[in-house]
């Protein structure tokens, strides 16, 4: 008579395995974790990384992350102030040449304005001007001097008498000079007295011109020196410009 031999079961236990594992976390002395059965070591090291990840995220990532984004945001001016600096260097010849054409065009500027030396020179070519053309002058009075940044302005009033096409010659001779003059609020009138001398120069027709001249100079070294000392002080001072 045969044997029917029934085969044992192979495999692992799920449920038991489960029950097992879930018995080491219990009764957990929480003064001794050295003491824990090894599943609750496992757990508690892995909940311990995982805050440690946590906090290294937002303490040192998170700052990283906001360069991160600034970096990218600087980006499109980066690449702008590139393609400028790149067109630039391209031209880089014909801007040298460009620069050389500009330092000449105000040496030349320069040129015409004169020195404080040169200032009494000037006045007598400008009155010079006048009484070469057959002008009177009723009135030449140099005013205050106005110190701008770079250079030193002249205003001159001036007052003529004299014929229409005499005065104007004057004024391009005025154009015309060396260095730079320049004739504001001008006006021309004819006489309008009743006296004899008013009748006599209407009948000879004669013109009363007035106007203010204007002529520039340079600053010297010691003057260019002084503004920048006057700005330094006045940028000190509160309120002053930063």
């Amino acid at each position: 008579m045969a044997t029917i031999t029934t085969p044992k079961k192979s495999g692992v236990d799920v449920g038991r395995a489960f029950e097992q594992a879930a018995g080491q976390f219990r009764g957990l002395n929480m003064n001794e974790p050295g003491q824990w059965p090894v599943l609750p070591k496992a757990a508690a090291f892995l909940i311990v990384a995982l805050a440690v990840v946590a906090v290294g995220w937002f303490l040192l990532l998170s700052d990283a992350t906001d360069t991160l984004h600034a970096e990218r945001d600087r980006e499109p001016a980066l690449k702008q102030d590139y393609r400028t600096k790149l067109g630039q260097a391209v031209n880089l010849e014909e801007l040298r040449k460009q620069k050389v054409q500009v330092e000449e065009y105000v040496t030349q500027l320069e040129k015409q304005l004169p020195g404080k030396a040169e200032m009494d020179a000037l006045l007598s070519d400008i009155n010079q001007a006048g009484l070469g053309r057959g002008l009177q002058f009723e009135l030449f009075r140099p005013g205050q001097v106005v110190v701008k940044d770079y250079y030193a302005e002249l205003p001159i009033a001036i007052k003529v008498s004299g014929r229409y096409h005499d005065i104007g010659a004057f004024t391009a001779d005025i154009a015309n000079l060396s260095r730079i003059v320049t004739l504001h609020d001008l006006t021309i009138t004819a006489p309008t007295g009743r006296d004899a001398a008013s009748t006599a120069a209407a009948a000879a027709g004669l013109l009363t011109m007035e106007a203010t001249a204007r002529t520039y100079r340079y600053l010297d070294a010691n003057e260019v020196a002084e503004q920048r000392k006057a700005a330094a002080e006045a940028a000190k001072k509160p309120g002053g410009r930063s």
